[in-house]
């Protein structure tokens, strides 16, 4: 269990047989729930094919797993993905919006170059482990995640 699912200390899932890519943009995906952000992390990393991927952690539920969002393990998962090169967080309901809002106006929770990212939660954390594994700046991978709102399914 990762200390974004309210267990102990977990490295981030990144890179292939040489490690974590470095530089890369970090990815977290806050849901409350931590069994949906775990599966949403594992889903992408699945299509994001193999070779080195970016850091991407789940920040999902309470600490005692519950349901709902906890700034402790936000910003847990962020510091633990965080390269140098921003992270991307992802959010997939209301108060998980209104709970990294908060942490970025105190400017000192989060890592330097954190972002709030609006798309949709699945797809764009498809989308944008693709591109910040790609090589992508933090621009490159919120345009990516953003863009996902067009993928029309009918």
């Amino acid at each position: 269990m990762s200390p974004a699912a309210g267990g102990g200390a977990e490295t981030p899932t990144g890179g292939g047989p040489g490690g974590p890519v470095s530089a890369s943009v970090g990815i977290v995906l806050v849901s409350h729930s931590a069994a949906v952000a775990a599966a949403v992390a594992e889903l992408a990393r699945g299509l994001a094919g193999g070779g080195d991927l970016a850091p991407v952690l789940p920040a999902g539920g309470t600490p005692d797993g519950g349901l709902g969002t906890s700034s402790e393990l936000i910003c847990e998962a962020a510091k633990a993905v965080d390269r140098g090169a921003g992270v991307a967080l992802l959010v997939d309901l209301g108060s998980a919006v209104l709970t990294v809002k908060a942490l970025l106006a105190e400017g000192d929770e989060l890592p330097e170059g954190s972002r709030l990212v609006d798309a949709p939660f699945v797809e764009g954390a498809v989308a944008a482990l693709v591109t910040a594994s790609a090589g992508g700046d933090l621009d490159a991978v919120a345009a990516a995640a953003s863009e996902a709102y067009a993928y029309r399914k009918g």
